[in-house]
């Protein structure tokens, strides 16, 4: 295990926040101003020696200065660094942004990914609170003429989910009535994954009752009913990647934009709710295509409705502090505005 003494640890962190915040090598000359000590240029030169010696710095070829290794990255977020303090604007841009009417908790989750990807500048994911609670509370068909019907579903949280299908012509509406009155009957309460359970056996022993083929509607009622119980990311400034990849092919490119667009790739890459923020950097992340970045995670608290995490994709020469300082302010204010909705949901549902 690496031990730094005061002065090494002062010198990674300066190279650190002044090769993120300025993008060139930190050489000695610039160390001797910024360093909150006295000390001679040499010093530094014989400091900066050993850090290089430990693997924390490295030279480049441009330059006389050095620049954080990952190893050294690794370090300084593990033992120096201290969460940088939002300022008042940073913290109005996030009020604000949510402080508008919403009339689904997937508005609020992908509005998060926009408002801290245009904080960041850099590619961001939310994930909405974990579902595995979320009981249904509603289903209905409204027809549209033409065939045309919108299977409409309800959860107990306050999630409505819909979706526009094409029903064969031999089925009437007077038809599907009984099959909705079915399901208020039997199913409304019943937590969603235990009613996707039962499409696979109970449920289509019933509803042969009410229809001949009653295939089709299991279509319909199985598939908005899967997307309300599945989980989903959503993804902040996809383009924001193109900043900072002019070391990676343009083949790596297409397939790291690809996965972007795989939620179950990116739940690998992002992994489930844990305890705190984390930061992954370089090979830490599961991924190869991600081998030249940073990834900081955050899982925010919803009380009984679960938790949820929002996740941010930058290099790895970003400045930590201001990041992780950012996703503590984001993961406070994000769960209080689900809070927020939860409870009007639930005044209105009950009356109170």
């Amino acid at each position: 295990m690496i031990t730094l003494t005061e002065r090494q640890s002062l010198i990674l962190k300066a190279i650190v926040r002044g090769y993120t915040e300025g993008g060139n090598p930190v050489g000695s000359k610039s160390l001797v101003q910024e360093l909150p000590i006295k000390v001679s240029s040499a010093t530094i030169r014989n400091e900066m020696a050993r850090l290089e010696d430990l693997g924390l710095i490295v030279k480049t070829h441009l330059s006389s200065g050095r620049i954080p290794s990952i190893k050294g990255y690794r370090y300084y977020v593990d033992h120096i660094l201290k969460p940088e303090k939002v300022d008042g604007k940073d913290l109005k841009v996030i009020q604000h942004s949510l402080g508008g009417e919403f009339h689904k908790i997937d508005e609020i989750v992908a509005q998060s990914a926009d408002i801290l990807s245009q904080l960041t500048s850099y590619t961001t994911f939310t994930l909405r609170p974990e579902l595995k609670d979320s009981r249904l509370s509603g289903f209905r068909l409204v027809p549209l003429g033409n065939h045309q019907v919108m299977a409409i579903l309800v959860t107990n949280n306050g999630d409505v989910e819909n979706q526009t299908f094409t029903i064969p012509s031999d089925i009437t509406g007077d038809e599907l009535e009984p099959v909705v009155r079915f399901i208020d009957d039997q199913l409304v309460g019943l937590p969603l994954q235990d009613v996707l359970r039962q499409l696979t056996d109970e449920i289509p022993l019933k509803l042969a009752q009410y229809l001949q083929d009653p295939d089709g509607f299991l279509d319909i009622f199985g598939s908005v009913l899967s997307k309300a119980a599945s989980e989903r990311f959503y993804v902040g400034g996809k383009l924001n990647l193109f900043n900072y990849t002019d070391q990676q092919s343009p083949k790596e490119l297409q397939s790291l934009y690809s996965l972007l667009d795989q939620t179950d790739r990116l739940a690998n890459v992002i992994g489930p709710p844990g305890q705190r923020i984390q930061v992954r950097i370089g090979n830490e992340i599961t991924n190869d295509l991600l081998k030249n970045y940073s990834l900081i995670t955050a899982t925010y608290d919803v009380d009984q409705h679960g938790q949820g995490v929002i996740a941010l994709l930058g290099p790895t020469a970003m400045p930590y502090s201001r990041m992780i300082g950012l996703m503590g302010a984001f993961q406070r204010e994000l769960a209080r505005k689900l809070l927020d909705y939860y409870r009007y949901f639930d005044e209105l549902r009950t009356g109170r």
